[in-house]
């Protein structure tokens, strides 16, 4: 035990040396990417609901900061500044909804651009650069719509939609690769996303995409008139059931073991689970959003409630439209006006390996007075207003018919 524990205290030491080393490798990235003369956007092509993460591959080492600018198309008049001028914005993603705007939806993270729960208006260009305008890299985003997107089932015998093919322009779904099996121990499932993509000799020579003449069907590289006909292409989602071991975790040194043993023996509550767990107390009647920590979009992912667990086959977005409790596409859990029966533990699981717990309890809402800015206020304000233009209209023009009706009605006295 004596040996153990400076040991214990040397590993940890490396530690910290293995993490600053990897800081200044990061750095030193943008010490050998050299920026290219003439700006060019690479192609990327994302589902809506997912997170995505835009990296400023290029930058001079004088520059400290970087500002990263969104536009519909280029050239546009109309251009968003995504950042607070620091290059260090930070959002929590707990405070995300669907349909707000990109503005409320983007965090900076070494230089990175995160975008959070990306919708279709989210499509367009990424400049990354500086506040005086120079830019040194950018990306072409297509966030394809999932409103109605072709989900196969592979082990009920559903396939694929058949690639398209015509004069100008084909139209086909690449595949990601299958993910791992999102659960281990038991039955699990991987996913397999596709996007639309188009073959076509007349694309924009200012756009880089993976393969010659070959860009998603959203990209800014393909006239509009080709885009209206890309649409017609659904992206695709390919489920099959699978089943993997449990990696069994390496037991760690001597004096590491004996350190985390009187910790643990210190701190136990018996009635947790193994996973760190977050309480959260949420209002009935309100809809509900969790997100598995730390996951990607082309992650696996899975959410268990308690001893239940919830299938894509049964819980996909899109599968029942009555469904309550839904799995979007970007592996968030829905649970649409929380209910007292939906009280419980919500376990995640990423590449297979659980992960974290949610410990849902479900109460009444305190009583609270309203403001002119809540956002019910700002609703109820609006249609009682609506109403009383409405019925004033219809109050008015009732009357001037009738006047109008009495007076081509009098007689003419001569």
């Amino acid at each position: 035990m004596e040996t153990g524990l400076p040991r214990a205290v040397l590993l940890l030491c490396m530690v910290d040396v293995l993490h600053s080393f990897a800081i200044e490798e990061k750095e030193d990235i943008f010490k050998r990417m050299v920026c290219p003369a003439f700006l060019m956007f690479d192609n990327a092509a994302y589902l809506a609901d997912m997170t995505f993460e835009l990296p400023c591959n290029c930058k001079p080492e004088e520059v400290s900061n970087v500002v990263w600018y969104f536009q519909k198309t280029m050239g546009s008049k109309e251009t968003t500044v995504l950042t607070d001028f620091a290059g260090n914005v930070v959002l929590d993603s707990g405070h995300i909804h669907v349909g707000s705007n990109v503005l409320k939806r983007f965090s900076i993270r070494m230089f990175s651009l995160i975008v959070f729960r990306a919708q279709v208006t989210d499509s367009g260009l990424y400049l990354c650069g500086t506040k005086k305008g120079d830019f040194f890299y950018g990306y072409d985003v297509d966030v394809q719509p999932t409103k109605h997107i072709t989900v196969a089932f592979v082990d009920r015998g559903e396939h694929v939609q058949d690639d398209y093919t015509g004069k100008l322009f084909s139209l086909f779904t690449t595949f990601w690769d299958w993910t791992k099996c999102d659960r281990c121990g038991v039955r699990g499932e991987q996913r397999r996303i596709g996007l639309c993509y188009m073959r076509s000799a007349k694309l924009h020579p200012r756009y880089r995409t993976a393969l010659p003449n070959v860009t998603s069907c959203g990209s800014r590289a393909i006239s509009m008139r080709l885009q209206r006909r890309g649409r017609r292409w659904r992206p695709e989602v390919a489920i099959r059931s699978c089943l993997a071991p449990c990696v069994k975790e390496q037991d760690p040194q001597e004096g590491v073991q004996a350190i985390s043993n009187v910790i643990y023996k210190l701190g136990q509550k018996p009635w947790l689970p193994h996973v760190p767990t977050q309480f959260h107390k949420h209002p009935v009647g309100r809809d509900l959003i969790i997100a598995c920590p730390g996951a990607r979009p082309e992650h696996a992912v899975a959410w268990d409630k308690d001893s239940v667990r919830l299938y894509r086959s049964h819980f996909l977005v899109g599968v029942n439209q009555s469904m309550r409790v839904f799995i979007d596409h970007g592996n968030h859990l829905h649970i649409q006006r929380v209910q007292f029966s939906d009280r419980g533990t919500y376990f995640c699981w990423r590449e297979g390996q659980l992960v974290a717990g949610f410990r849902l309890s479900v109460g009444h809402q305190r009583q609270r007075r309203r403001t002119l800015d809540d956002p019910e206020t700002i609703y109820a304000i609006k249609a009682i207003s609506t109403s009383y233009v409405l019925i004033s209209a219809i109050f008015v023009g009732i009357h001037v018919c009738r006047c109008c009706r009495q007076v081509f009605r009098c007689p003419v006295r001569t």
